[in-house]
This record gives structure tokens, C-alpha cells and sequence, in this order.
């Protein structure tokens, strides 16, 4: 297959008679997987009511099939179609927070879906990316689209057109190129369907902004546990966001890493580090590969995706990274982080 690459520009002020974007609207009504910008990451978008094209976008990342799916849409009107039982939490959420970096989980609607997107279970993860590409292009299918990241699975999820074409090329149809995305990180996922709303996994919206509008927010406890056997949201059950060599998470100060550097390389190992603009000229390795500013931790989300892709390009034996605290968009830097290493620490005693 060949992968067609369309540029689109994302500033242009109406995209009503946009060829490219009506072709890629076709492509979509004719069930075949089109990677598209949003304001998080790339998406890989399906048809999300079409078994066979949702069986796709499994095929083309190689992705776990009980992985449910994030369904993507351009107006609040088609929550109608797709879902039951809207809680006064979602809609106080979706007012404040769409179009955005926020994935609401809800009651769907029976015999709509593809049972391929929500994993067999009686909810279903929804979305208005704020993107003005993603919007026409949803609007212009007229579908409800599913969209997880455009990347192969286990992958750092790709911020730009390229990194899908490095991923996916000849795997899918086509790739819509509108630049770099904003956030860099995926959407936090929150389940509306319980009493109390709960962080599923976090992301571009933080607790602390969710908890302004709607009182106190769980965290999901599962966060924490690997062993899940039906996950409800994306990024819940399995190892994600990984570049070739293995990465370690170091708990301690940069005299502590700077030692375990130096020992790795002693014995003959290539070394990277991911460390900040604070801390560019303090290690002495082969790679240091710097993911912001720890002085502004959005600017580390909006990179730490190019960071973890960058070592797949460096020839490295084993990666180093600084960790982050666990507050704001810290939280969620810290979960792709984790996940990126496996759950591999290491503490300074």
C-alpha cells in the first residue's frame, strides 16, 4: 500500500472547499485509516461505527485488540447518537473543557459503535480534539471517528507527520502532515460513568484544572498496577511509549546519575540521558538529549515524545532519565515516563 502524504495548512481561516480534506473524508467513508494532526499527538483515524475499519487501525499498529479505542468528534450534537445516561459531571466537563486535551468515559448507546472500539465494554471513551484540521476532517466524514495515536504500538507516540511515515508508512492510507501538535502529551482520560469522576490516565488536562470545575477527582488506583485484565481507557495495561534501548528512571541527584554513567560506560556501554535545560552540561555522556525546562514542566510534555525517538537514532545501550514531580502535567509526564521504562527505578539510598 502506499501511504499518500497530504500538507495542510492549519491556519487557513475555512477549510470549506479544501480538496485534500474531502478526500481524506472519502477515504474515511470507505473504511480505510487516514493519520490526521490533533492539538495532543497524531491520531490514526477509522471509521468508529465499521468493524472492518477498526479491525485496520489494530492491524496497522499492532496493537492489542482489548484495548479499547478514543473516539474522536467535531460536535457535541453527535453525543446523542453515540452515548446514554449524560451525568451533570461530563457536561460540566465538556462545557469547560472541549474542544480539548480531555477523553470522557461514558455509557455508549448499544449497536452504534463497533464492538472493536470499545473492547466489548458497555462504555465508550469520547473526545473533541481542539484542532482545526481534526474538526473538518470529522466534520467533512460526518462519522464519529476512532483515533488512537498514529504510532506502531509500544512506540513514543509521534508529534509530527514523520514520525507516523517512520512508524506506518505502506501500513495505512494516507497521513495528513499539519506541522508539530501543541500539547505533545495524549488527552487525560476521565470516567464519567461513576458516582465520583476518576483520572483513568493522565494527560493535557491536570487534576488540579478538572477539580475547579467539578469538586474532588479520583485517581484510578490501577495507575499503579500493570496487571489490568480489561482496561477502560488507553495506556492503562501495557508498556508504551518505549524507544529501543532500555530506560531507567533515576531517583537522586546529578552527581548519583552522573555515577551510574560513568560506571555503564566503563564497561564499554553506550550511554543516553534525558535531562532538562537546568541540567544540559552537567552529565558527562554520550547522548543527552534534553526535554525542556524543568522550570516549566508543559514544555517538557510538549517535548518528551521527540526525546524518547530521538535515542532510536543515537545508537545508545541504555538510556538515564531525571524524574519530575507528581503534580499538574508532572503527573502525567511521569506516567508516559514509567511506562516508557517498563517500571524500572533506580534510587539513591
Amino acid at each position: 500500500m502506499k501511504t499518500i502524504q497530504w500538507f495542510v495548512d492549519n491556519n487557513v481561516d475555512t477549510f470549506s472547499s479544501h480538496p485534500q480534506l474531502e478526500e481524506v473524508a472519502k477515504l474515511l467513508q470507505e473504511n480505510e485509516v487516514v493519520a490526521f494532526p490533533t492539538e495532543t499527538v497524531y491520531g490514526l483515524g477509522a471509521n468508529a461505527k465499521s468493524d472492518a475499519a477498526v479491525a485496520k487501525i489494530y492491524e496497522a499498529k499492532g496493537r492489542p485488540s482489548d484495548n479499547p479505542l478514543i473516539v474522536h468528534i467535531a460536535e457535541t450534537g453527535q453525543l446523542e447518537e453515540l452515548v446514554e445516561d449524560l451525568s451533570e459531571t461530563a457536561k460540566k466537563l465538556i462545557d469547560h473543557f472541549w474542544p480539548g486535551p480531555l477523553t470522557i468515559i461514558l455509557k455508549r448507546k448499544p449497536n452504534v459503535l463497533s464492538e472493536k472500539v470499545t473492547a466489548g465494554l458497555e462504555t465508550v471513551a469520547i473526545r473533541m480534539p481542539d484542532h482545526p484540521v481534526a474538526l473538518e476532517i470529522i466534520r467533512k466524514a460526518q462519522l464519529p471517528i476512532a483515533a488512537p495515536s498514529a504510532n506502531s504500538s509500544g512506540k513514543p507516540s509521534p508529534t509530527a507527520a514523520t514520525h507516523v511515515l517512520e512508524d506506518l508508512n505502506g501500513r495505512i492510507a494516507g497521513v495528513v502532515d499539519g506541522g508539530g501538535t501543541g500539547v505533545g502529551l495524549e488527552s487525560t482520560v476521565v470516567d464519567c460513568t461513576q458516582e465520583k469522576p476518576m483520572i483513568l490516565r493522565p494527560g493535557g488536562v491536570t487534576k488540579e484544572e478538572l477539580e475547579k470545575v467539578v469538586g474532588e477527582v479520583f485517581i484510578d488506583p490501577a495507575l499503579e498496577n500493570d496487571k489490568i485484565s480489561r482496561p477502560k481507557s488507553p495506556g492503562m495495561k501495557y508498556t508504551h511509549y518505549a524507544p529501543n534501548a532500555p530506560v531507567y528512571l533515576v531517583e537522586g541527584t546529578t552527581a548519583f546519575i552522573q555515577e551510574l554513567i560513568a560506571n555503564k560506560r566503563e564497561k564499554g556501554l553506550r550511554v543516553g540521558v534525558i535531562a532538562t535545560e537546568e541540567t544540559e552540561n552537567v552529565y558527562q555522556a554520550d547522548v543527552v538529549s534534553i526535554c525542556g525546562q524543568r522550570s516549566d514542566l508543559k514544555t517538557v510534555a510538549h517535548t518528551l515524545y521527540d526525546t524518547l525517538r530521538e535515542f532510536n537514532n543515537k545508537d545508545v545501550d541504555i538510556i538515564f532519565s531525571e524524574v519530575f514531580p507528581q503534580e499538574g502535567i508532572g503527573l502525567a509526564i511521569m506516567n508516559r515516563l514509567e511506562k516508557a521504562a517498563g517500571h524500572r527505578w533506580i534510587h539513591q539510598h
